[in-house]
Formats: structure tokens, sequence, C-alpha cells
């Protein structure tokens, strides 16, 4: 007798009315990443962090024991997806918090922002030369004193407009070739793209069709995907626009991602995500402007090198083993369509270069933009997110770290944080009194504190003797000092008149003094390396979507940034999608990028002699040694005696 197949359970999550079938013993989390349900879950399903909360309304389930749940919360259901496996038929309640379900993964403030945060290249910099241009060749048909071929009369015709001594053409347009030219009287529109010193004809149109030639830069952020549709005719960026990076099911940063796929088999399926994030922006982009998808001749996209790999589905396992070597880090030009990008079936993707698996072609981005590699004083660059990269250097030497910072800064693994949405607290000041005077995003009721409140927070807490320099909390007989479940923790928000209480934990605090830490602690390896001071560096651009909004003086006051004067402190934007733009639209600024990403030399800050060292130091507010920090000086000495 044939044994009958166990009967799947049917798992259903609400508020979006997704449903999924699911064998027996599959974990909540496992459902909601399948069907497309969002859930936080900064540890990536170990169990640890606590963040995949969800309510169970009907049906039978296990859960693992956890302190991570307290027993009100027990007494409602409430489970952590990743412990909680499904025994029958289930209604699941997704919590408010977690606010990226199907539905909602397009545009909210934080994308908005982020999406027009561009740094611009100063013009007459780099030469107007697409990577892939459209040309107006008109020849002169044969004769019997003029019988050269077909492909050789193209190939003169179009050097006496470029620079192409060395050129190609695919066997398609060879086929063509002959019935195309005669039916236009040799007068086309040949779409030429560069591939490194080759010039490849890609196509060959109607005279008219010159006039049409479109192009998207793309930022594969970790979070965040942004992409700006530009015509490649006169260097005009038409529109932008963002979405959350849908492989976040699978882990809020990419080395959870890149464990998840290799336990799961599940490489092909993050390649699918971030690609089809990907080919709905460009569709949501070419629809508002009318353009057809085929007029789309060039692709750039500049990320992390984990991104980037994933993008091109190549293996990034190695990324996260020791020596943390990538496949890759100088992608030839390939077919946007190999990887599954909806333009231009012959179009180009081209990938900004990377220097390792820890510092990817977002950074060489933001060099190319910034110009460090031109100025003759020292420059400090920072991108400040899950990981901490910094480069350090001027036109005659750049030295670049990354510092696992964790995601703290981008809201997670606090207990109310959360990312730059509607109702984030983005700046805090703690009155005399004692309250709390608060901005978020919107104007509208506080829900959470995103990545810039976070570092107002601490910075007020240090400065109005809250916390000591150690960031613990004193029991000073303050009224917003409580004790919680897990130790004293710091009111932010009453509750109250339809306000949610908003806390800050002692484990929180911890948690932001290591963020914090690492991203000092590389700075100063890399400073000690090359005898730079503080007062050696002329200006420090901060860049991403949290470098722009923190605030300066709190980031010098708990130990982040090195205490130099503020007006030296510059917020340069979102210089990955800047970067990837600027290479599009000029060959001459590829080749740059190449240059620099040669020339930068990696410090291996997890092999660096010294780096635990700094960072151990770095665990201060702001810093053990506070000579480095002689603007706060006294105010430190101040709160360490009181």
């Amino acid at each position: 007798m044939v044994q009958e197949k166990k009967k799947k359970c049917t798992v259903c999550f609400e508020p979006s009315g997704l449903c999924i079938d699911v064998p027996p013993g599959s974990t909540l989390l496992k459902a909601a990443q399948q069907v497309g349900v969002y859930l936080t879950s900064i540890c990536g399903g170990d169990g640890y962090c606590g963040k995949c909360k969800v309510i169970v309304d009907e049906g039978q389930f296990e859960s693992r024991p956890t302190t991570l749940l307290t027993p009100e919360e027990m007494r409602e259901n409430v489970v952590l997806a990743c412990q909680t496996k499904v025994l029958s038929d289930m209604v699941v309640t997704v919590p408010k918090p977690h606010a990226l379900e199907t539905s909602q993964i397009l545009l909210d403030t934080d994308t908005q922002r982020f999406s027009q945060l561009a740094a611009e290249v100063p013009e007459g910099v780099f030469e107007f030369e697409p990577l892939v241009q459209k040309l107006h060749v008109k020849m002169s048909p044969p004769t019997v004193s003029d019988n050269t071929a077909d492909h050789e009369r193209l190939y003169l015709a179009i050097r006496k407009q470029i620079d192409a001594p060395i050129m190609q053409t695919g066997c398609r347009i060879l086929q063509n070739l002959s019935k195309m030219f005669r039916e236009s009287d040799y007068d086309v529109s040949v779409t030429i793209g560069r591939r490194g010193g080759t010039t490849e004809v890609i196509e060959i149109e109607p005279a008219e069709r010159y006039r049409t030639n479109y192009a998207v830069a793309l930022d594969l952020g970790t979070t965040t995907v942004v992409a700006h549709l530009v015509d490649l005719t006169n260097a005009n960026t038409l529109d932008t626009e963002a979405t959350y990076n849908s492989q976040i099911n699978f882990g809020e940063d990419y080395i959870r991602r890149i464990i998840y796929a290799e336990q799961n088999d599940a490489f092909d399926e993050m390649q699918n995500r971030i690609v089809h994030d990907v080919n709905n922006l460009i569709v949501t982009l070419a629809s508002r402007k009318r353009i057809d998808l085929q007029d789309i001749t060039t692709v750039t996209c500049a990320g992390n090198t984990a991104m980037i790999h994933f993008i091109l589905n190549l293996d990034p396992t190695q990324i996260r083993k020791e020596p943390y070597i990538a496949s890759a880090g100088f992608v030839p030009p390939i077919r946007a369509a190999e990887v599954g990008i909806q333009v231009n079936k012959r179009a180009l993707l081209y990938c900004l270069p990377s220097v390792a698996a820890y510092i990817g072609s977002d950074i060489v981005a933001g060099i190319l933009v910034t110009r460090m590699y031109t100025k003759d004083g020292v420059s400090l660059f920072a991108d400040i997110g899950t990981n901490g990269e910094v480069v350090l250097g001027n036109k005659d030497w750049l030295v670049c770290a990354s510092s696992s910072a964790g995601p703290a800064f981008e809201g997670s693994g606090v207990k109310h944080g959360m990312r730059a949405g509607a109702g984030a607290i983005e700046k805090l000041q703690i009155r005399r009194d004692g309250s709390s005077q608060i901005k978020t995003i919107g104007d509208g009721r506080p829900a959470g504190i995103c990545g810039s409140g976070l570092l107002d927070t601490l910075g007020e807490l240090f400065i109005n003797g809250i916390i000591d320099r150690t960031g613990r909390i004193k029991q000073n007989h303050n009224p917003r000092v409580r004790e919680g479940e897990d130790g004293l923790q710091y009111q932010i928000i009453q509750p109250g008149n339809g306000y949610q209480e908003i806390f800050i934990t002692q484990a929180d605090i911890d948690n932001l003094i290591r963020s914090k830490a690492g991203v000092f602690a590389a700075i100063r390896v890399l400073t000690e390396s090359t005898q730079i001071k503080p007062d050696d560096i002329d200006i420090i651009y901060l860049a991403g979507g949290f470098g722009n909004y923190l605030n300066t003086k709190q980031a010098v006051t708990i130990g982040m940034l090195p205490d130099i004067p503020l007006e030296k402190i510059q917020y340069v934007g979102n210089t990955s999608i800047a970067g990837a733009k600027t290479v599009l639209l000029a060959r001459k600024a590829l080749e740059t990028a190449e240059d620099i990403a040669n020339n930068m030399t990696y410090f291996d800050l997890m092999s660096h002699p010294g780096y635990m060292d700094e960072f151990i130091r770095a665990k201060f507010l702001p810093h053990t040694d506070l000579s480095l920090f002689p603007s706060i000086k006294a105010q430190a000495k101040q709160v360490k005696g009181s």
C-alpha cells in the first residue's frame, strides 16, 4: 500500500491576507519568506534578536522556550516566527512594526529621501562620452569605383566620428547589415558600446532612432535599491525611484543572506529577488516617462561586493570566510539580459569595480564623486551603515578599511529602533526639565527611533550626565530612569494620550557604543598607519542615507568621528548612485574608477594587530584618551565626576 503523503498546512498572514501551503514542521519565518511577507529578522532566523514577533490567532504550533518574550506577550500568543513550527492550518497577525509587507514594499519616507540624495560631479570634470552611444551614420552608397564591403564601410564611417581602433560586430548584426543599408539608403542609427578597449556595434536602426537613447543607474544597497533614469543624448536625469531590497526577508545584512543561501541552496532565489526589484524600478520609471524598455541601452550599478555578487549570481560564500575573497572585483561589461534585467536585449550592464570583499564599488563610486583622488590635502570619506567603510588619502595615496558597525544605526538591534520611515524620531534633545524635544519624520506621532535619532539620544544622555563615560545608566533619581525587564532604561516618550511608550535600554546603549567604536577604531587604524593627525584632515565626507541626517556635533561628542571643526564635515549624499550615473555618462570616469580601485590599499581589520586595542579604547564616551577630543574634554570630565 502506498503511504499517503503528509497533508500540507495552510498559513495565512494578516492583515495582508496572503496565504501559503507549507509542510508540517516548517517555521512561520520560512512560510513568511516564501509567500513574500516581510518579518524583521536581524539574526537571520537563529532566534537571538527577538525581532520576528507575530501573533498566532488560530492553529496549533510548537515554539522553543525563549527569554525574548515577556509573560504578557506569551499570554497573548505572541511568538518568535523563526522559533515556531507549524503543526496545523494557522492564521497569524503581523504587527505594524514590521511594516514591510508585500503591498508596502515600495516607497516610504526613507526611500523617497534617499533616492534624491545624489551628489553631483562638477561640470567639466569628465567629457560627455556615454559608455553606450547612438551615432547618426550617413554613408555614401557603394559604386563601381568605391566597392568597399558594407561592414568595412560602416567601420570607416564610425571612426570618422569616434576613436575606435578595435571594433567588433555580432553575427546577427552582420546577417541583417546589407538589407538594412539598402532599405535606408545607407543612412542609419548605430548603437555602439565600449567594452574595455573594444567598441562593439550593438544595434543598427533607422536613422531617426539616434535621438532615442536611455540608461538606468543603480545603487544596489543592502536595505534600499535606488534607480535613476537618464537621457543619454543630453545627460539629463529624467526621474528617480527607490524601493526596499526584498532580499531583506532573508536577513538584515548580507552576511545573513549568504548564510541563508548556503544553508537552503537559495542563491538563485537571492538573484531573482534583487533582479525583480531592479526590473520593478525600471518598469516604473519607464512607464512614468512613457519610454519603451527597448530604448534603454545601458545599465550601470554600484553596491557593496556582496550585492554585486547577488545580482550577477556569482558565488559570494568566500566573502565571509577567511581569507575573505570575492569571486570578482572587476567585472567586464555583460549583456543586461544575461542576468534577467528587462531592457533592450542587447543592452550592456556595467558594474563599477570593488576593492575587496568588504570595500565595494559603492565606496569606489564615493571616491570618484568626491574627487578625493585629486586633492592635495588629506580627506576622510565615511559611509556608515551596517558596515562602517572609511577611506583616507589624497592624490598620492588612498587607504581604506571596513568595520562591522552592526545594524544599530539603521534602527535594528535596538528595542524601539526602526528605519527612517514616517513617525521615526530623527532628532532629539533633552530639555532642562528632563523632557524630550523631538522631531519625527513626517511630523507624526513617534513610533520608534531611527539611526540619527539614536545617535542624538546617545549624545544627549551623555552630555546631560544620565549615562557615564562607559555608557552605564546612572541611578541618580532621574524620574525618566527606571528599572525594566532587562535592567535600567531611559524613558524617551511617556505613554498616554494616544502615545506609546518609547525607551532606550542599557543593552541598546551598549549596542550603539559598540557600533560607534567600530567606526572610530577603523578611522584610527588608518590615521595611525599613515601618521595622520586629526588636524591634518582637511575635510570629512559623510555619505549614505544615515550619514546625511546625523548630527555631526553629536557624532563627535560620542566619539564616532574625529574631533575636527564641524565646518570641515560635509554631507555628500548617495555617492553610490552618483558614481554609477557619472560612469554611464563618461567612459573616462569608468577608467578613473578602475584606477581608484587598483590604487587603493585595503587594511583588513580582522587580521590587523592594532584594531582590537583601538576598538576597546573607543568603547568609552567619547574615548579613553580624552586628548583626542579637546573640544569636549572638559565636558567629558564633568560627566565623569558627576
